[in-house]
């Protein structure tokens, strides 16, 4: 991650059951906002809560952000608002045989962040968190509206039986 929200906790200072507040300053935000795409980040906090087991860091607690995005249809500004639990785990990065080997990774494995040095960066996989956690097509009030005008279908008058109730429809008159 590249932006400013860098957070980095030295794994020799973490105490289990230590709770931190993250709050990004203007600087963060900007800088966020404009790595995810969005018109604006007016607030991004998370509170999280640490235990630790062996070499493995559990990060748990709250994402809440205001942020503004622009319609996909209409370029119009939409607010939105998140406030959602998150847990992660920090793992240490596993060792591999050779270089092109995969990693598979299963469900429970998404939330899963590796580390290969001496600190984990908990600022930067809440701002990976905040980006999964957006709306990826947002819409405006009016968006409807000017799909309707440029002609296209909504899903429901597009679908095959859209089609065969019109055929019916047809039949009947």
């Amino acid at each position: 991650m590249s932006d400013r929200f860098a957070h980095h906790l030295r794994l020799d200072q973490l105490r289990d059951g230590e709770r931190l507040d993250l709050i990004a300053d203007e600087g963060e935000r900007r800088s966020i906002a404009e790595r995810l795409g969005l018109a604006g980040l007016d607030r991004l906090e998370a509170h999280v809560s640490l235990s630790r087991t062996g070499p493995t860091i559990r990060a748990e607690g709250r994402i809440a952000a205001a942020l503004e995005q622009r319609c996909v249809v209409t370029g119009e500004p939409v607010p939105a608002h998140i406030d959602e639990p998150f847990a992660l785990l920090f793992m240490p990065e596993p060792e591999t045989a050779g270089h092109e080997e995969e990693i598979e990774l299963g469900e429970k494995d998404c939330d899963v962040v590796f580390y290969d040095g001496a600190a984990i960066d908990l600022g930067g996989a809440i701002g990976d968190t905040l980006a999964l956690s957006i709306d990826p097509y947002p819409r405006s009030a009016s968006a409807d509206a000017a799909l309707r005008e440029a002609g296209v279908l909504t899903e429901e008058q597009a679908s095959p039986f859209a089609a065969l109730a019109a055929l019916k429809k047809d039949r009947e008159s």
